[in-house]
């Protein structure tokens, strides 16, 4: 497959809150994309860094990729890991993804969610929010299920709901260590935990309540997900577990492929060895070549999805701010390797 040159950038907006979040994106320098890949992080991650592999593979097979980093997460202003409601992060997203979406450039692109952990319950609430307006999703080891051996009793979550709004932002959830659990290779390890971009400390309470949340509510209503969707997971994953995947499988998408991987972690993308990260690469690259052949079947709604009755666009409220040192959006060119 012939590598594409791309074009990384990076900017940063404003939400509904007022609250500045770091931006970038990666864009094949010469050619049209193929279709527009929307990144959802995962709890703690950033994506300029930590992402940013995804990011250049993408681009280098034709894709032009975004990503935000979360508030309170990577370069984004805000508590650090601090998630006060996960709709925040949900309507964040919805709010800058589709304000690109609707842009005139990229109006006749279609348009694919890319969730990893927590992300993938990002990118289903994304499906779930504007079901008509996204062609597919990438889910990669997704939070989309609490597994039965580490769900709290029904007792202690009632506990902590009583106090999560006296000490919302205490650090007082006990966890086990995230990055020796989901990385494989020891010197991405090492890198990895080296980002100081990357939240390592232990989880807020209303943080951990909120994700808790989410997954339950989630997968009380996975038979509601229609979106054509791709689930990656490794079989020795101790993160997010196997059979939590397998909960997709009864969703009411006619186009859904599971795949599991014998002897993957959790970090599929960033912590395996080069030959199983260019494996799992090449399936997603794949799955996206095969639903991108036909332009005009993945973009058919996305008029009447973006405007409202006036005919403007509804979706273009993220404002573009300059870059911290006031040198406005940052423009790298990048060739593939």
């Amino acid at each position: 497959m012939t590598k594409l040159k791309f074009d990384y950038e990076e900017e940063y907006i404003r939400n509904s809150r007022g609250v500045e979040l770091f931006a970038c994106r990666w864009v094949p320098s010469s050619s049209s994309p193929r279709a527009l890949i929307f990144l959802c992080h995962g709890y703690g991650m950033e994506c300029s860094g930590f992402m940013s592999e995804c990011g250049i593979r993408l681009a280098s097979a034709g894709y032009a990729v975004f990503g935000m980093d979360y508030e309170g997460h990577g370069r984004s202003k805000g508590a650090r890991c601090y998630i006060k409601k996960f709709s925040d992060i949900v309507n964040d997203c919805y709010d800058y993804y589709t304000s690109i979406s609707v842009q005139e450039k990229y109006r006749g692109k279609g348009r694919f969610l890319y969730g990893e952990s927590m992300g993938g319950a990002v990118a289903l609430l994304l499906h779930k929010k504007d079901p008509s307006f996204w062609n597919g999703a990438l889910l990669v080891a997704p939070m989309c299920k609490i597994s039965e051996k580490v769900k709290p009793h029904p007792v202690v979550i009632n506990l902590l709901t009583r106090v999560e709004e006296i000490i919302p932002k205490w650090k007082i959830v006990p966890t086990k260590d995230v990055i020796d659990a989901a990385f494989k290779d020891p010197v991405k390890r090492e890198e990895i935990r080296n980002n100081k971009l990357i939240y390592q400390d232990k989880p807020r309470l209303k943080t951990a309540l909120e994700m808790l949340r989410t997954s339950m509510n989630l997968e009380d209503t996975l038979h509601e997900i229609t979106l054509p969707f791709f689930v990656l997971h490794g079989e020795a994953d101790t993160v997010t577990v196997p059979e939590i995947s397998k909960a997709l499988d009864p969703t009411n998408t006619r186009d859904k492929t599971i795949k599991l991987y014998p002897g993957m972690w959790h970090g599929l993308t960033s912590g395996e060895p080069d030959a199983n990260v260019d494996l799992v690469f090449a399936d997603i690259i794949n799955w996206l070549d095969v639903r991108t052949g036909d332009a005009t079947s993945l973009t058919a709604n996305v008029e009447k999805v973006a405007c409202n009755v006036q005919g403007e666009p509804k979706r273009e409220q993220a404002s573009l701010l300059g870059g911290l040192n006031g040198g406005g959006r940052r423009l790298v060119h990048r060739s593939s390797m």
